[in-house]
């Protein structure tokens, strides 16, 4: 298969002729039961018709991905949830108020139009609103509902740039619009409105607290940072392997002093073992780092920065050949929790207290 790649300007209210014309074909593609990847404010996604089990059964085969493991639902209005969902609760009404369109998504009960095949089997559906208006316009030329999990290869790092969409998925898919670099760089908030109090099965940008000042008492899935359940998942990145780079990923906790003290001395252990070694910091501790390929996240009181930069960091270890990679660690309390789920599932959960 001949993957096409088209360059789109993020301001969709703008496009020229040959733009407008890319995101029609590429919305066709998808009525047509192709595959098309594209780009959201939270990393890219690869879009397949949401009702066609057959495009589902396609996203599950281009990605690698565990046919269990659910996709969530994009759509490019609000009126468009009664579609897809048998009811919509007050809960749900509430915060898309708040935070639609924007990075979070809701499981809901699922109603018939959605096939199984999308939802990994369950008789619930994720769905949600995009900000991006390039996704939003592709959305409503694909017939309104798209099924889109992130557009990589199942178990990498999810794509913050097209480059790393074409790396993973050039001969795979049908079409990749190219609209730069995403915002927010981390996948969105997943929380869970068909419990009772709303559950979050997956952080992100819109945090525990800001959705409890919306809803009231919202808990937190326990699996969130620590290992999985033997359970099947709920919500995308909940049971397998995320987000990793090919060498294999440490976390070091502990005082800055010792953290950097121990990832030294386990870099030159195991560059002395014919190993390439990497750490992964903040800028306040870039100068103590001694390893092959030191690569900084961004300032540590700036999490948007360390967000938007942790996955494409990941892939330039892999792009270094990096066999052996240390990090610091971040908070597990608001933005943070999403900063350090993320890279507890990178790491394999290896985590080490200094």
């Amino acid at each position: 298969m001949k993957t096409i790649t088209e360059k789109i300007r993020q301001d969709a209210e703008r496009l020229t002729d040959r733009e407008e014309e890319a995101l029609r074909k590429a919305g066709n593609i998808i009525r047509q039961g192709g595959l098309v990847a594209f780009p959201t404010e939270t990393v890219y996604g690869l879009g397949g018709d949401a009702l066609n089990r057959e495009s589902s059964r396609r996203i599950y085969e281009a990605k690698g991905r565990p046919s269990d493991n659910p996709l969530i639902v994009h759509i490019c209005r609000f009126e468009d949830i009664a579609e897809i969902a048998s009811d919509v609760p007050e809960e749900a009404v509430r915060i898309a108020a708040a935070f639609w369109p924007g990075p979070l998504t809701m499981i809901l009960h699922k109603s018939d139009r959605v096939p199984y095949e999308t939802t990994g089997g369950l008789d619930t559906v994720a769905v949600r609103l995009p900000s991006h208006p390039v996704a939003r316009k592709l959305i409503e030329y694909s017939g309104g509902y798209v099924a889109a999990p992130s557009a990589n290869i199942s178990g990498r790092p999810s794509p913050t740039a097209a480059k790393y969409v074409t790396e993973d998925m050039e001969g795979r898919i049908d079409m990749i619009l190219d609209g730069g670099a995403v915002g927010i760089g981390l996948e969105s908030t997943i929380v869970d409105l068909t419990v009772t109090p709303p559950q979050i099965l997956r952080p992100g940008y819109v945090t525990q607290e800001m959705l409890s000042n919306v809803l009231g008492k919202v808990d937190t899935d326990v699996t969130i940072l620590q290992r999985d359940s033997g359970q099947a998942p709920k919500a995308p990145g909940m049971k397998y392997r995320h987000y990793a780079p090919k060498g294999e990923l440490t976390i070091v906790e502990g005082d800055p002093e010792l953290v950097a003290a121990y990832m030294n001395r386990q870099a030159a252990n195991a560059r002395e073992r014919g190993e390439r070694t990497g750490i992964i910091g903040t800028r306040e501790h870039m100068a103590q780092y001694q390893a092959d390929v030191v690569k900084c996240l961004g300032d540590r009181a700036d999490e948007e920065s360390i967000a938007r930069n942790l996955y494409s960091v990941l892939r330039q270890m892999d792009e270094e050949q990096v066999t052996r990679i240390y990090s610091e660690s971040f908070a597990s309390q608001g933005f943070g929790q999403a900063i350090m789920n993320r890279l507890l599932k990178a790491a394999g959960y290896r985590v080490v207290k200094v």
